[in-house]
Parts: C-alpha cells; sequence; structure tokens
C-alpha cells in the first residue's frame, strides 16, 4: 500500500520541479517588448527616445523598446492608458491619467516664441491679430499655449491660431504663410536653428515669470543663452528670458519593477553612452526630492532608494557567496575604488572653486565686456566638466553637485548684466543676492 502511494508523490514532486525551473527559466530568458511614446520625428522627445531605446538594448538585452511617433503629450498619455504603449515621454503639466507612474525627471523644456522679423512681435501680447502656428492639438505646446497668452490677455478669437504638424509649421513660417511659431522644446533643436539661421525669424522673450507661476505653478524660469542656435552672429543676440517645463518619463504602472529598475539604472549609470548619442541627456538629474505630480514606479523607487548599480541587485547570492570566502581580496578592490573615487571627488571640487572663484569677478564686473568674457569662461567650464563626465575623470554625482553653483553663477551674469544696463527691477535683483 506504501509502495502505491510513493510512486504518485515522486511523480507529482518531480512535475512541481520541473514546473518550477520551467517558469524559472522562462522568466530569465523573456524578452520584453516595449513601446515607448516620444512625439514628432524633428522633435527632442523622438531623438531622445531613440538614443534611449539604443542604450538600453545595449546594456540589457532581454529589454526592446519600439519608439513610436506621436503628436505629443496628450496623445502618449491616451496610449498608455489604452494599452499601446507602455512608456511614455510627457510634459511635467499634463493631466495624468490613473494607471501612469514616473520613473525620471529628465530635462527642461523651454517655451520658444519665433515671429518673423518683419511681424512687428516683440513680445506676447504683440500676437494679437496675427497668424500663430501652433502644434497639433493632442500636443503638450498646444496645451501650453492658451494659459499663456491668456495671462497676457488674448484669446483664441484676438488672434488666428492655426494647428498643424511641425514641419508644416516651420515652413509656413519660413514662406510668411504665419507671423509666429509657438513651440516647447529643450534648447538646441537642429530645426529650429536651421529656422533661426534663415534670418526670417528670431526669437521673442517671455516675461512675467512669478506672475505666470500664480496660475501656472509647474512652470520655472529659464534663459536662452546667447548664441545657443548660432555663434556668429550669435542667435539669440544676448541672454533670452522664457518659461520652461520638465519633461518626463513614464510607465505603466503595471510594468514589472525589475523592467523600470532596469530602465532608470541606465538613465543614470549609462549615462555617459547616452550624452554621446544625445547630448542634451547631460542635464538629467539623479533627483526625486521635486514633486514630479504623480507617484513613482515601484521599480523606479527602488533605484531611487537604493542608489545601488543593478548589477548589485541582480547578483546579490552569487557576490555574498564571493564575499565569504574572498574577503581579503574584495577590501583590497574598495580601497582602490575609494581611492579612484576620492581623485574624481578632487577634481570635480576643483572645478566648484574656479567657479565660487568666478563669482568673485562677476560681483566685481564693471562692464557688459567684462561680463561676457566671464560667461565664455563660465561656459568653457562646463564644457570641460561634461568632457570629464564622458571619460570617466568624475562622476555622476560629482557633475550633479557641479551643476548647482554652476547655475547660481550663470544667474549671477545674468542679473548683473541687468544692474550695468540699468534695467527695471535690478535693485531688487541685487538686494536679492
Amino acid at each position: 500500500m506504501q509502495g502505491k502511494l510513493v510512486l504518485p508523490v515522486v511523480v507529482v514532486s518531480l512535475v512541481g520541479v520541473l514546473a518550477s525551473a520551467f517558469f524559472l527559466v522562462r522568466e530569465h530568458t523573456r524578452t520584453y517588448r516595449l513601446v515607448l511614446a516620444s512625439g514628432g520625428k524633428t522633435g527632442e522627445y523622438y531623438a531622445f527616445s531613440q538614443a534611449f531605446a539604443a542604450v538600453v538594448a545595449r546594456n540589457h538585452p532581454s529589454i526592446a523598446i519600439e519608439v513610436r511617433a506621436t503628436d505629443g503629450s496628450v496623445e502618449n498619455m491616451e496610449l498608455l492608458r489604452t494599452n499601446q504603449a507602455q512608456l511614455a515621454l510627457v510634459q511635467s503639466d499634463t493631466p495624468v491619467q490613473p494607471p501612469v507612474r514616473a520613473v525620471a525627471l529628465l530635462f527642461p523644456e523651454m517655451f520658444h516664441l519665433l515671429a518673423r522679423t518683419d511681424a512687428d512681435i516683440d513680445s506676447v501680447v504683440d500676437l494679437r491679430g496675427k497668424r500663430v502656428a501652433l502644434m497639433p492639438k493632442d500636443s503638450g505646446s498646444y496645451a501650453l499655449f492658451w494659459p499663456l497668452v491668456h495671462h497676457y490677455g488674448l484669446t483664441p478669437e484676438s488672434m488666428t491660431p492655426l494647428p498643424m504638424p511641425t514641419e508644416q509649421a516651420q515652413a509656413a513660417l519660413a514662406r510668411g504663410d504665419v507671423d509666429a511659431l509657438f513651440r516647447v522644446i529643450t534648447l538646441g533643436n537642429p530645426a529650429v536653428a536651421e529656422l533661426l539661421q534663415t534670418g526670417k525669424a528670431r526669437l521673442i522673450p517671455i516675461d512675467q515669470v512669478d506672475a505666470l507661476r500664480l496660475s501656472l505653478p509647474y512652470l520655472e524660469a529659464q534663459v536662452i543663452p546667447k548664441g545657443t542656435y548660432s555663434g556668429s552672429p550669435p542667435i539669440p543676440p544676448t541672454d533670452l528670458p522664457v518659461v520652461a517645463v520638465n519633461a518626463l518619463l513614464v510607465a505603466q504602472e503595471k510594468l514589472p519593477p525589475k523592467v523600470v529598475y532596469a530602465l532608470t539604472s541606465t538613465l543614470h549609470q549609462n549615462r555617459n553612452e547616452l550624452v554621446a548619442l544625445y547630448p542634451r541627456a547631460a542635464m538629467i538629474r539623479l533627483d526625486t526630492s521635486q514633486d514630479l505630480g504623480l507617484p513613482l514606479h515601484p521599480g523606479a523607487e527602488k533605484f531611487y532608494r537604493q542608489g545601488e548599480p543593478e548589477f548589485f541587485v541582480q547578483y546579490a547570492e552569487p557576490i555574498g557567496l564571493l564575499l565569504s570566502v574572498s574577503v581579503l581580496g574584495l577590501s583590497s578592490l574598495w580601497q582602490l575604488r575609494a581611492w579612484l573615487l576620492g581623485k574624481q571627488k578632487n577634481r570635480a571640487d576643483s572645478y566648484n572653486l574656479t567657479i565660487l572663484a568666478l563669482m568673485d569677478e562677476i560681483d566685481r564686473a564693471r562692464s557688459l565686456e567684462e561680463l561676457e568674457a566671464l560667461r565664455a569662461r563660465l561656459f568653457d567650464i562646463l564644457k570641460r566638466v561634461v568632457t570629464d563626465l564622458d571619460v570617466d575623470r568624475i562622476t555622476s554625482e560629482s557633475f550633479e553637485s557641479f551643476t548647482f553653483p554652476w547655475e547660481i553663477a550663470s544667474n549671477a551674469i545674468y542679473r548683473r548684466e541687468m544692474l550695468l544696463r540699468g534695467r527695471p527691477g535690478a535693485d531688487a535683483d541685487r538686494k536679492d543676492r
């Protein structure tokens, strides 16, 4: 009787072991195919998404990302809601759907208002009675345009708004079929640079940021630096005040945490590779202190909470075994690592000290020519730091600590310039400092 019971038990146990092994192997060899909703093919979202997909494929072969061109943030949210996409890039002002979770804060996106040089447009108010090319209605740029112009007392009836695809909008401005064009993009867009370099269009400043933030709290003050779109002659000819929102990478809540963890680690641990393909990825920060407007995905939260490379998470058990038999060897490696990190930190600290010395010179500047020379030195320092980041002479954490004093110095130059030019509000800026 007992012999008859033993055989079924053994068979069931064996089937259970084989089934467990099958599912374990399948999970470890599974390829996750994801769709990333980006933006128009001439936009920065699409360019960043292509670079991100390539770096993810290089470092995580089990994750394959298909980049889909879209009309922008609103459409991207709908694609996430209907499961036609699992990842998306959106602007921080975009209304959030319940199944969406944040993965990372990417880079600021500047408001670009371009006007024909012969259209007599010097400010947002001057759009009254003009033909204005806008991005498609499902785009974040289109959604942001109306609360912006409403602040200046403009309505759809006070102008001729013309939503159209990006390429058509820029061609229409170049031909003179419209008087102005509005886009929200990150700095350095090649299509915008090409249009501005024709001399047929120029950038228009957008000020009153503090007043705008009363109704649009997601906006922040930004500056398009002199010479961003051409160095000779410089376009814009001076630092141009504008406002901006942030670009976010978001994901469906049901996406496995280990997949989102891998994606998040790629943004930060493999940033040098991203910068090589998309230079503006250098602006991505390891920052979860800022309110992103929606909860973090569990996979992203795990990365930010422990801050360890994915390798140590994925191979925790083998490393533990190796640690028990190789304490002395690992201790030596740890000391070497500490020495290298210390060397990288010292190099980063030297840049920060240079910035502090530069700020003293900014305070003592007595002419616009001095400020221009100081600004050139400031951007030269940034170029050297980004180069050092690319070749691992400094760490990504050191780069993040460098950006804070660099931005303070950049703002100090701008405020000093306003003071020297005798602009309204300069005295208030001086007291703030």
